[in-house]
């Protein structure tokens, strides 16, 4: 029983890894977080089942469908048209993105990088906070490689 300490220390590092989930979790709330809805709306543009768990394959469609295929109606499940838009579609009823979208994603653990392309004014109020970030130029030469410009 020459080895009885290191035995008991490697019983001491399993039992550890083995229940610090347990541990961890112990403080933390039960539950998802209580999001603020938006007011004067009944739906969002699909089920709430469906935008919890999809959601962003939904706005990553979006942005597809929108920068590559120039398209910008979606059509929802309930056969109602919506323009392909995170600031003038989502953020019409989901304004303070403190109150909706931030709680959510910090409850999950996931970081939303929504706001790498869409811009919040410093000081803006939550109805104007998000805008579009302006097109960048293309590079000298690029516009004849690619067969010219769109009309």
């Amino acid at each position: 029983m020459a080895d009885a300490g290191k035995i008991a220390a490697g019983l001491i590092v399993f039992g550890a890894v083995v229940t610090g989930p347990i541990w961890y979790g112990l403080g933390r709330k039960g539950g998802p977080p209580d999001l603020e809805k938006p007011a004067g709306e009944k739906q969002c543009i699909e089920p709430t089942a469906f935008m919890r768990a999809r959601h962003m394959e939904l706005l990553n469609g979006w942005r597809d469908a929108v920068v590559r295929l120039d398209e910008h109606v979606y059509v929802a499940s309930d056969g109602k048209r919506h323009e392909m838009s995170l600031t003038r579609t989502c953020l019409r009823c989901h304004q303070d993105t403190d109150k909706f979208c931030n709680r959510c994603h910090q409850y999950a653990g996931v970081e939303a990088f929504c706001w790498d392309c869409h811009l919040q004014k410093r000081g803006a109020g939550p109805a104007t906070a998000a805008v579009q970030a302006p097109p960048v130029a293309p590079a000298a030469g690029a516009v004849a490689s690619e067969g010219g410009a769109r009309p």
